[in-house]
């Protein structure tokens, strides 16, 4: 049953806004970091706020694709027990029109963003381009639909490298595409186990076993890459492999052990032990690279 808007009130409607942006899923647009970490330019100011802008800005972009896709799929959300509810346009917390003004202020302020960040928003398009294609057609193609996920991670490190004017690592690249690669097969992996093929079409296409494959095969793919990456490039950083692998192990088990892993983003922040090895994993980035500053 459609529920009328005016059953909310101002409070619900404007909480409903918040979440059709979907702030909590900003975390993976730290990626867009990664470059500047990898650099040593970390502690130069300049390259530090042009990696918070170009963050800021890709949290708009990927706020902005999160509505396109609720506006898309809100009769099928309607009929999913959970996104019935969770959904601020299935549920009708918020109106189409309103998610629609939303979504051209977003379009809006990343316009303008181009007279500050040409190079950044240029990539960024590409990243809203992806989007609308997976939203409209990839989404339900297998094996294209993952890739797809995980090219959006990476375009969040080029754009953080264009930042800084660098060029983008072919090592960072490749270990971001098989850690998003991994994330993404996982949360397949769980949709299937949780809530067989009813939330997606291209589910069909997919069984446990097979994603399984994907994810093993793409988290050591993520391990390998990056272990080459930080001994080629920054051996101070070998003390981190430790903490990688350790993460790759633990998500692995909020998976299978705790049910978790269908959003990688609250799989994180529900579990202390996770979010305890990537503040290790930050802290122990910083202080390598500090000495090597110093």
């Amino acid at each position: 049953m459609k529920i009328s808007a005016t059953t909310y009130s101002l409070k619900d409607r404007i909480i409903g806004l918040i979440k059709l942006i979907r702030p909590k899923q900003w975390v993976k647009n730290g990626f867009v970091f990664a470059p500047l970490v990898f650099s040593g330019e970390i502690f130069n100011p300049v390259a530090l706020n042009n990696a918070v802008l170009t963050t800021f800005l890709f949290c708009l972009a990927s706020s902005a694709t999160y509505i396109v896709n609720d506006i898309h799929d809100v009769d099928l959300d309607r009929q999913h027990p959970r996104k019935s509810k969770s959904r601020p346009l299935a549920s009708g917390i918020v109106s189409k029109n309103a998610a629609l003004v939303l979504l051209s202020a977003l379009y809006f302020v990343l316009a303008l963003g181009y007279l500050v960040m040409p190079k950044v928003i240029l990539v960024i398009i590409a990243y809203l381009v992806l989007n609308l294609a997976y939203t409209f057609i990839l989404k339900h193609e297998p094996v294209i639909d993952i890739f797809t996920i995980a090219i959006g991670f990476v375009l969040r490190v080029i754009a953080g490298a264009v930042a800084l004017d660098l060029g983008a690592s072919a090592w960072m690249c490749v270990t971001t595409l098989c850690l998003a690669l991994y994330l993404a097969a996982v949360k397949r992996r769980q949709e299937i186990a949780q809530s067989g093929s009813e939330g997606r079409r291209v589910l069909k296409k997919y069984s446990v076993a097979l994603v399984d494959r994907y994810a093993e095969m793409s988290a050591t793919g993520a391990l390998l890459f990056y272990s080459m990456f930080v001994m080629s490039t920054r051996p101070a950083l070998v003390i981190t492999i430790p903490l990688v692998l350790y993460g790759l192990f633990r998500y692995w088990y909020v998976v299978e052990a705790l049910d978790g892993g269908e959003s990688p983003t609250d799989a994180l922040f529900s579990d202390w032990q996770l979010m305890a090895v990537v503040v290790l994993w930050i802290a122990t980035c910083v202080w390598a690279l500090s000495g090597m500053h110093l």
